[in-house]
């Protein structure tokens, strides 16, 4: 190489050695930004407050400072894209340059007298290649990466705003990994409040802190002497149940110990007995505890009213202490969403300026945002009732008699009870059949207390937060468990969120319950738009919303006004009323459902009589549920109709429901029975001959155990209820009773007086007897009263007779229930008996199995008109056949 090449080659190498000090400061600036980005994401994720909802992290949520920027987040999204020349180029300028420039070393300067030709041939080669990419940077690269340096400072100067952390450029791929929905960033001055919310809630259940902890004390007081006796009661043959060992027991008796408790009591000297030694009397003693331990843990906690243990007796109070102090009743959804959200609240810092909040279980944002406002309600009630509690003595008042107070409200003490967990629930049996991905939705439904003011038990909170999510549905809650506080949990919940124009339909005979539910059990206003006040209610309803209260009829005159207004929520009561669509009412009725925001028809009797009514009910909500085929399988029919129907069992959540027992009075025809009967026989009258064993009065038989069964109520300290399908009798019974009688109760009673009749029933004393016609007494009433019931004729439904033995076999109720069903041995009761036996037993092979359609025995194909035909046609016979013997 001579000297020219050699300067010129000198020239090349700081043209090039300024080139890669120009391209490394860029590509360091560039990694300087996204470095920032990356680090403040990372600061940004460490922030993070993990929110759950139903025990699963739901929603991730970063409490946004003064302090955060997104402007590196937007100068990241503002930097120029590298495309392949680009990064070609700077990766041989910062990368391959260094490397060449060091080899071409030993051709400059004095190095190159003392250079083998081998490195000179390497630096030669270098040589080239410099020369190359100096002729790439001098043809365009140079202005390439001038380019890129303005390019990449100009982005150096981007900003942005914290309110837009999201902008799809900004990639905020940590924070964002596990999103499952789509992220919101929320005004911080919406939830500025939580904190101190929290922490009044906090205050609040701490003051009551001392009064449930006293109750749980009693409680376990009661389970602890219900335990001792059952193993006071319990021999020791018992302990060879709880161990595998094949104990000697001879030497327990010859002792005197004889139950399991005494093998506790004597634990410390079971090993001195004749032959047992330590290892049998330590395995005895472990036995023993075992059947202590599962007698505990299978225990309920029961009041038992006949017995009345002073133990009991102190639980009692200490429920009642605790319930007249706390003033979170009611409000157990929102006192979750308070846990739920106490971690975040102490993250919360007061100068948080925004929320970031990333779903990441495709709940959306919305959900969260509910949450909170809830809490934020929920403290500023509790500050509200503390104040008004401030004047007042701080020690929650003692009924003066515990009993009395629990017999007049006794659902209220079962809540507190199932709420301090003595009352257990079988959690699959309160979700009936509903597929998982509902139920799942269900638990992640919140449910605002703010306006309930009674305690739900946990299958009526689902029931009620099942409505929400489904929006139009039909429970068919087996009779007694609850529908309408279910109903009005639903509206009181759509009241929280701003909601107020809700309409429930009903028949008249519950009209006046339903207004006494809503104002007894929320803080919602209940308008009576039915009889002489209807013009008034249904104004001032429309004026100011409420709950509008009306009947089937009254709907007639009231739906063209109905038409202007947008309806939140309808409630149909006895929704099987209208399981005919071409009925006018149920026209009317479906009209209003169909334009509703939500509906939910209640119903104790869904498949009464055919499944293609029960189809009716369906498709009113959703027809796109229905096939078009009347006969498909029992199963795929209950899978069809599952999103919109939900039926749970008295026996599957009520486990504190006394025992039903149900007696068959099989009774002999009197000679004038007798007369009665085939007189009505002879002349065709169906309705003559189911009468017949009734109205021969004081010789009638049924008549005279009526009596023996009263009397025998009044000696037990018992009410009772008599149902019949007639006038005529029910006339005779009420005026054949010698005691305090209440009715009789028919259909023509005026609404309001039934329900005056049935509370002068229930502050009557033992003894008394109320006498209701079965179709009018049998629905919509709670007659809790009663703990006995007679049921006078066979009824021609089982789901007539279900709701009746209903009325008093309910939640509530604190003694066990007496059925009595007085039945003629000889005719038509014998007949009906047979034919509905029948009849169950089809409807088991369709509907029940504890599935969503397990209802009331309900039959499925067989008509009343089939039934009294067949009655009549086998009766006829055997009067040939006696006329011809």
């Amino acid at each position: 190489m001579d000297r020219t090449e050699r300067d010129r080659l000198r020239e090349l190498v700081a043209d090039l050695r300024s080139a890669g000090s120009g391209a490394r400061e860029l590509a360091d600036l560039r990694a300087a930004m996204i470095a920032a980005a990356q680090r403040d994401e990372r600061s940004l994720a460490e922030r993070r407050v993990d929110v759950p909802r139903s025990g699963q992290r739901t929603w991730a949520v970063v409490p946004l400072t003064d302090d955060v920027r997104a402007d590196s987040f937007a100068v990241r999204a503002a930097l120029p894209p590298l495309d392949g020349q680009d990064r070609a180029l700077l990766a041989e300028l910062t990368e391959a340059l260094p490397g060449a420039l060091d080899a071409v070393s030993p051709l400059l300067g004095i190095r190159r007298f003392f250079t083998g030709p081998a490195k000179k041939q390497l630096a030669e080669q270098a040589a080239a290649r410099l020369d190359r990419l100096h002729t790439r940077v001098a043809e365009g690269g140079s202005d390439r990466l001038d380019r890129l340096r303005a390019a990449t400072e100009q982005a150096g100067r981007a900003r942005a705003d914290v309110a837009e952390l999201l902008t799809p450029g900004f990639r905020l791929d940590v924070l964002l990994a596990d999103a499952d929905g789509a992220p919101e960033i929320l005004p911080g001055a919406r939830f500025r409040g939580l904190p101190a919310a929290l922490d009044t809630i906090a205050r609040a259940l701490r003051d009551e802190a001392s009064y449930r902890t006293a109750a749980q004390e009693a409680g376990e007081r009661v389970r602890d002497h219900d335990v001792r006796t059952a193993l006071e009661n319990m021999p020791v043959d018992a302990l060879r149940t709880a161990t595998r060992d094949r104990l000697r027991l001879g030497a327990l008796g010859q002792a005197g110990i004889g139950t399991v408790l005494e093998v506790l009591e004597h634990a410390a000297d079971l090993a001195a007995l004749p032959g047992v030694g330590e290892t049998t009397a330590r395995r005895m003693v472990a036995a023993a505890r075992t059947l202590r331990q599962t007698e505990r843990e299978e225990t309920p906690v029961r009041v038992d009213l006949a017995a009345r243990p002073p133990e009991t007796t102190e639980l009692l109070a200490r429920l009642a202490e605790w319930d007249a102090c706390r003033s979170t009743r009611g409000a157990a959804a929102d006192l979750e969403r308070a846990q739920e959200l106490t971690a975040l609240g102490e993250a919360m810092t007061t100068g948080f300026t925004d929320l970031l909040v990333v779903p990441t279980r495709a709940v959306p944002v919305a959900e969260f945002a509910d949450g909170v406002r809830t809490v934020l309600r929920r403290a500023d009630l509790l500050d509200a009732s503390r104040r008004r509690a401030e004047p007042r003595e701080k020690r929650a008042p003692r009924p003066a008699d515990p009993w009395a107070d629990f017999l007049a409200r006794p659902a209220d003490y079962f809540a507190m009870l199932a709420e301090l967990g003595f009352l257990t629930e079988d959690e699959q049996a309160s979700q009936g059949d509903l597929p998982e991905e509902i139920v799942q939705a269900v638990r992640d439904q919140a449910l605002s207390g703010e306006h309930l003011t009674a305690s739900l038990r946990g299958y009526q909170s689902f029931a009620a937060r099942f409505a929400l999510v489904q929006r139009k549905v039909v429970i068919g809650d087996e009779m007694g468990l609850g529908k309408t506080v279910e109903a009005i949990a639903v509206l009181a919940h759509l009241r929280s969120r701003g909601e107020n124009r809700f309409l429930v339909v009903c028949p008249a005979s519950v009209l006046t319950n339903w207004v006494r539910e809503v104002e007894g059990k929320s803080r919602l206003r209940a308008h009576r738009v039915h009889g002489p006040e209807r013009d008034r209610a249904a104004k001032q309803w429309e004026r100011d919303g409420g709950v509008a209260v009306t009947t089937y009829e009254t709907l007639r005159w009231w739906e063209g006004a109905l038409a202007g207004h947008d309806l939140a929520c309808v409630v149909v009561d006895e929704a099987h009323y209208v399981k005919n669509p071409e009925a006018a009412r149920t026209i009317r009725t479906v009209a209003l459902v169909s334009r509703a925001a939500r509906a939910v028809l209640l119903t104790g009797t869904p498949l009464e009589n055919r499944v293609s009514e029960f189809r009716n009910l369906v498709s009113y909500l959703r027809p796109d549920l229905l096939v078009e085929a009347e006969d498909h399988a029992p199963k795929a029919f209950r899978r069809q109709i599952a999103p919109v129907y939900l039926r749970r069992n008295q026996e599957d959540v009520l486990t504190e429901l006394p025992e039903l027992i149900e007696v068959e009075e099989w009774l002999p025809l009197s000679e004038e029975d007798e007369r009665r009967y085939w007189r009505g026989v002879g002349n065709g009258n169906f309705q003559e001959m189911r009468q017949a064993a009734l109205l021969a009065g004081v010789k009638s038989v049924k008549l005279q155990r009526l009596k023996e069964i009263v009397a025998e109520a009044e000696e037990n300290e018992r009410k009772v209820i008599v149902f019949s399908n007639y006038r005529a009798v029910l006339d005779l019974v009420a005026n054949a009773l010698p005691g305090e009688v209440f009715g009789p109760l028919t259909g023509a009673v005026p609404p309001a007086r039934r329900q005056q009749v049935v509370d002068g029933f229930s502050s009557a004393e033992h003894g008394a007897v109320l006498v209701a016609q079965i179709v009018a007494g049998g629905v919509g009433l709670n007659i809790q009263a009663a703990s006995v019931v007679v049921i006078c004729e066979p009824q021609l439904k089982p789901t007539t007779e279900a709701q009746a033995i209903a009325r008093a076999h309910r939640m509530g109720q604190v003694r066990t229930v007496q059925v009595h069903r007085l039945l003629s041995e000889e005719g038509v009761d014998r007949r009906i008996t047979e034919l509905l036996a029948r009849k169950a037993k089809l409807f088991d092979e369709f509907a029940r199995v504890s599935d969503m359609a397990d209802s009331a025995p309900d039959a499925i194909d067989l008509s009343e008109a089939e039934l009294v035909r067949q009655v009549l046609d086998e009766e006829r016979k055997r009067m040939a056949a006696r006329q011809q013997g």
